[in-house]
């Protein structure tokens, strides 16, 4: 059996979860609504205000789709009643973040300004403190946009080995080299 796959998700108050005929999982609750298409070899009932998934057979293609189908419902269902957030840092002398509106505009050490558009369902703020890191900070209802947005952004100037410039996720540790040893 698939582990993650025959847990059930017990749904909050204020969510409601709809299943349409060609197998489309609607989720509704206070901070947004997303829909999704589930594979119709994975059937799913709601009982009890408790959404169950359930697979034919137990093929090794019906595990993973059955533990993944199950993962990415129970996403939903955390996303739309409490939402995700992510906060990330960007480190470096010079580097400077601004949000206006859904469009990020940031300097990054080169010659030119970045601006980076986000989808309209991320809620994005920049906090600038003086003596400290410019700090980005987006939620969203859906963990994958969000997850997609963060690590572009993160890309755009990847934490270095040597001094540790670059943009990171809160919290994440960078392992440093030691640099070019000194000549005799």
């Amino acid at each position: 059996m698939s582990r993650i796959g025959k847990l059930p998700i017990n749904l909050p108050k204020g969510v409601e979860v709809k299943i349409s005929d060609d197998n489309v999982l609607s989720v509704k609750g206070p901070k947004g609504e997303l829909t999704r298409q589930i594979d119709p070899i994975i059937s799913m009932k709601v009982e009890d205000g408790v959404l169950h998934f359930e697979r034919p057979d137990d093929t090794k293609e019906h595990k993973a789709l059955h533990g993944l189908y199950r993962a990415l419902a129970h996403n939903m269902v955390v996303g739309v009643s409490e939402g995700f957030t992510t906060v990330q840092e960007v480190i470096g002398v010079g580097y400077k973040v601004q949000a206006n509106g859904q469009v990020l505009e940031m300097d990054l050490g080169y010659s030119h300004k970045i601006y980076f558009e986000l989808a309209p369902e991320i809620k994005v703020e920049t906090v600038t403190e003086k003596g400290k890191n410019p700090i980005i900070t987006m939620t969203s209802c859906d963990k994958e946009t969000l997850g997609m947005a963060a690590a572009k952004i993160r890309s755009l100037r990847k934490p270095e080995p040597y001094k540790g410039k670059g943009i990171r996720f809160k919290g994440e540790e960078i392992r440093k080299k030691a640099g070019k040893a000194a000549a005799k």
